[in-house]
């Protein structure tokens, strides 16, 4: 699985994230409100992973690590 937490309390996007990861990162974003996300490292993010990101309004504070998301998304910093 592509979706973890890190020793910060982060979550972490790393690799391929398929299909599959959209319904594990929403058990943790609803786990842990406010949790900072780190997709750097995710170098394909599936669209439904990318919904679930958007829906929560996460606002990542680095670049997408899949260069196609960071093209159309980008950061989105505040």
């Amino acid at each position: 699985m592509s979706v973890r937490r890190d020793d910060r309390g982060a979550i972490v996007l790393e690799g391929v994230c398929p299909v599959e990861d959209a319904e594990p990162l929403l058990r943790l974003l609803l786990g842990t409100p406010g949790a900072a996300l780190d997709w750097t490292r995710a170098s394909q993010l599936h669209t439904a992973v990318l919904q679930v990101i958007l829906a929560a309004e996460i606002v990542p504070a680095e670049p997408c690590g899949d260069a196609w998301i960071g093209q159309w998304v980008g950061s989105r910093t505040a």
